[in-house]
């Protein structure tokens, strides 16, 4: 029936809430990997003290469940797609179709960034991604059917054509869903990660021009408290839904609170001195813990294990608006790269100056600084071809590594990563 489908769908959103996806290792292990002068994990599990350490072997658990996640977020969606004739109203039925377009290609869009070396790693982007799944399965015959590694390109243009597809069908308003401007948030990091910078201006910009966003005067506002203007979509989490309060979980590992969180995720004084004096976001988003590990600082962005998780941000989208306007050059799109930062560093929201004709590396610097800890560290550092520690953008140990159950499983159709 059409409630089945409406009923899959929110299941789908359930399994991105989850530990292994956004609920906890898509934000995290982006910090862990890029964790050189930003970040320490002082945990005994020894899943993500391999990401950490970036020696991870081929059976790395977290590696294995955020892999097996995505999968059945994607299969789920895809069971939707399947089943759509099963809904007659027309916009239910547009809704429930763009939403499992959207899961699908922003799940292939995070397996290809972690299991795949980044874009621009070859001249034409045929070096492996992950399996493209499309089609649902839903019996044994299916599940035995063996489907080898695509290339990073082809992924990327399978991700471009589920999220424009989505935004052809979402409404413009969803709730706390999705809508087409949370999948056009998403084609703005994904065009960007390609350094597409024309089409991911124009996303971005599509997002800031609906007006149905903006920044929060005060930079915890969007952290200590739900859906507030300055998010364009949450995780939402309550005390009994969450994604975890002892093994999983954001406010379970960057906490140190009394009775709240491992302390697990230290903040380093090399990243948190890049806060010019008297910012705001140094002072609002950092403490010294009083929890477990007491006196070391944490971030304060992830302190309840109820709180909603913010995926994407508005200031996510002047800061690429800023960035791309700068290196297109020209006549700027929307606002002046000025303008666009003056929305993220105010003497309003940060106590600092407005910066005057900013350049790029100003924007790049604001971004590292507003971001931090909303798992987009690791991302930058491939797009942008930096390093972190002694691995460069394109190393191999910054790659995932292919669950080895699906590698036998799949009688090696489906390839390992070198080095494991």
């Amino acid at each position: 029936t059409a409630d089945d489908v409406e009923g899959a769908v929110i299941g789908a959103y359930s399994i991105l809430g989850g530990g292994a996806l956004y609920g906890t290792n898509l934000f995290l292990n982006a910090d862990l990997q890029g964790a050189d002068n930003y970040a320490s994990w002082r945990g005994t599990f020894q899943g993500q003290r391999q990401i950490a350490l970036h020696n991870m072997t081929r059976d790395n658990a977290e590696a294995s469940r955020t892999w097996i996640a995505a999968y059945r977020a994607i299969n789920m969606a895809n069971i939707v797609l399947e089943s759509l004739n099963f809904v007659t109203d027309a916009a239910q039925k547009n809704k429930l179709e763009g939403e499992a377009l959207f899961i699908r290609g922003i799940m292939h869009f995070e397996l290809v960034r972690y299991y795949g070396l980044p874009w621009g790693a070859t001249a034409a982007n045929d070096h492996l991604g992950v399996v493209i799944r499309t089609k649902a399965t839903k019996n044994e015959t299916d599940a035995f059917e063996k489907i080898p590694r695509s290339t990073v390109a082809q992924v990327y243009t399978q991700v471009l054509a589920d999220l424009n597809a989505a935004i052809a069908k979402l409404p413009d308003d969803n709730g706390t869903r999705v809508d087409k401007y949370v999948a056009y948030a998403f084609l703005a990091r994904v065009y960007l990660q390609q350094s597409d910078y024309v089409n991911a201006r124009a996303a971005a910009h599509a997002v800031i021009q609906s007006g149905k966003y903006k920044m929060n005067a005060a930079v915890r506002a969007v952290f200590d408290n739900k859906n507030t203007s300055e998010s364009i979509w949450e995780i939402q989490q309550n005390d009994q839904n969450n994604a975890g309060t002892s093994n999983d979980g954001m406010a379970t590992f960057y906490a140190s609170l009394p009775g709240i969180g491992r302390a697990d995720v230290r903040m380093v004084a090399a990243f948190l001195n890049l806060y010019p004096a008297g910012d705001l976001r140094r002072s609002e988003w950092y403490y010294v813990g009083t929890g477990l590990r007491p006196g070391n600082t944490y971030s304060s962005k992830w302190r309840s294990f109820s709180m909603n998780l913010p995926v994407i941000r508005i200031a996510e989208m002047y800061l690429i608006r800023a960035e791309t306007n700068l290196r297109i050059g020209g006549a700027p799109l929307g606002d002046t790269p000025q303008n666009d930062l003056a929305q993220i560093r105010n003497p309003i929201r940060t106590n600092l100056p407005i910066i005057v004709n900013p350049t790029l590396a100003d924007v790049l610097f604001e971004r590292r600084l507003e971001l931090a800890f909303e798992g987009l560290w690791i991302h930058d550092i491939k797009r942008l071809r930096l390093s972190t520690g002694a691995y460069a953008w394109n190393d191999n140990r910054l790659v995932f590594p292919i669950p080895q159950r699906e590698v036998d499983a799949s009688e090696g159709i489906i390839v390992q990563n070198p080095g494991y």
